[in-house]
């Protein structure tokens, strides 16, 4: 693969996470999941395989149905999961970390990463700054300037990666394979462990 189809790669997959985790898919990604847009490479390592089997699985098990009812059953399995009441998964950093108050000095934390890197969540974010899709999308932002020749993005990518991503996202990882109902959460929990393993490796050899 040339270095453009690389850094294409790369983008959709973390603007297919957040997407997924942001909020519940909406009725367009769900249409675009379905129709087989979104590329499911064969072999990159053992999550994103995984990931992209269990991907494949519920674009399979779900075909030829009404794309407006598969986006319902998602909306139902990322309320419960997500929002609750009571969900059993709290994609926040600072929920997962011992280290960390939740929603405290935690947040704060990351938002300076956010901040040194001269970067501002956009407001179609409703969570907090340690939320899962914001982190997601602060890490999209330093990979489209890497893109663009910024190799500091590099440094900033791989502190961030190894001081906030690494120490949590495993275990939300799990929580979100145990609690999915389904192919698609599944597929979610395994790509989201090894995007974050693939971008740790990468920021460190180039940074």
């Amino acid at each position: 693969m040339s270095d453009e189809e690389i850094y294409a790669a790369r983008l959709e997959l973390v603007d297919f996470l957040i997407e997924a985790l942001w909020d519940a898919p909406s009725e367009e990604f769900v249409g675009t999941l379905l129709s087989g847009e979104i590329r499911t490479p064969e072999s990159v390592d053992e999550d994103l395989d995984t990931g992209f089997e269990e991907l494949r699985t519920f674009v399979e098990e779900n075909e030829g149905r009404d794309v407006a009812a598969v986006q319902r059953e998602l909306n139902r399995e990322y309320t419960r999961v997500f929002v609750g009441p009571r969900p059993p998964v709290m994609a926040h950093e600072s929920y997962y970390r011992e280290d960390m108050d939740f929603l405290g000095t935690g947040k704060a934390e990351v938002e300076a990463s956010y901040g040194a890197a001269g970067w501002t969540p956009s407001e179609d974010y409703p969570e907090e700054g340690d939320f899962v899709a914001v982190e997601l999308a602060f890490l999209r932002h330093l990979i489209e300037r890497q893109r663009r020749g910024a190799e500091e993005a590099f440094g900033y990518e791989r502190v961030f990666v190894e001081e906030h991503m690494t120490h949590w996202i495993d275990d939300c990882a799990d929580d979100i394979i145990e609690y999915a109902d389904g192919a698609f959460y599944e597929a979610v929990g395994h790509l989201l462990a090894g995007v974050v393993e693939f971008e740790a490796e990468l920021a460190g050899q180039m940074a």
